[in-house]
């Protein structure tokens, strides 16, 4: 039999342009694309080449089934938009090894890392990520809310620019909102936050607020959010849109 292997891909953030040359020669490699179907809608594969689509939720069972196939000797792609170890595949398929067969442990697997969403946003806008920074997912489909509302608090408070990703949807329509007022307990009222939604792509939205005048109805799953820390700054810029940036060097304490 011949020898299976699993590849897991960053496919960016959705323009082809952003998809890198190590990503593409794996797409040409495989025979088997595991993945959530608009995902996968972004390829354009050869007759010979498979996919298997399934529901954004089903990441566990999308991990056994690309890893049986693997383990059954295809050359299997499990993909991923944006990057696959920031709240995505990669984690979900190491989950799976974990718990499964101590034969998955034995399958060649590797990670194609991509453009990750709030790398996507930040280009369009400036550099709002260069200090520190964290990434903080809002859904609590996998983690207590009181955990979100924890980190929250304490990365604000020790001055990280915050990253949000999985803002809102239409199970979750208040977290957003709460996620705001939170940040306002710690941060100026000016701190400039970003609203990217789909950036790079056809459909994309940028808009860069305040945060006393942020609204969460200016968001939806595809949007990722930049929340800056005391120490961000907005550059005005006559007849072209405003550079969004965090100095190199921090000050330290708020304003």
């Amino acid at each position: 039999m011949t020898a299976g292997s699993l590849t897991v891909i960053g496919l960016g953030p959705g323009d082809a342009a952003q998809i890198t040359p190590e990503a593409t020669a794996a797409i040409a490699a495989a025979t088997d694309f595991y993945g959530y179907a608009p995902y996968l809608d972004r390829l354009s594969l050869r007759p010979d080449q498979r996919t298997h689509a399934s529901d954004n939720r089903e990441e566990i069972d999308r991990s056994r089934a690309a890893l049986e196939a693997a383990a059954g000797g295809a050359q299997v792609a499990v993909v991923s938009g944006g990057d696959p170890g920031v709240f995505a595949m990669a984690a979900a398929v190491c989950e799976a090894i974990e718990a499964g067969p101590e034969s998955w442990r034995r399958i060649d697997v590797r990670t194609v890392p991509g453009i990750t969403a709030m790398l996507a946003v930040a280009a369009r806008v400036g550099a709002p990520l260069g200090h520190d920074f964290c990434a903080i997912s809002l859904s609590d489909n996998l983690k207590p809310w009181e955990t979100v509302a924890r980190r929250l608090k304490a990365a604000a408070d020790a001055g990280f620019v915050i990253a949000l990703y999985n803002p809102i949807s239409r199970a979750r329509p208040w977290q957003l909102g709460k996620a705001f007022e939170m940040l306002r307990e710690v941060l100026p009222g000016d701190t400039p936050v970003v609203f990217g939604r789909a950036a790079f792509r056809p459909d994309e939205r940028i808009g860069v607020t305040a945060l006393a005048a942020a609204d969460p109805a200016g968001a939806d799953m595809a949007t990722c959010i930049i929340v800056g820390s005391s120490e961000t700054r907005i550059v005005e810029r006559p007849d072209r849109a405003p550079l969004v940036y965090s100095p190199r060097r921090a000050m330290g304490g708020r304003r």
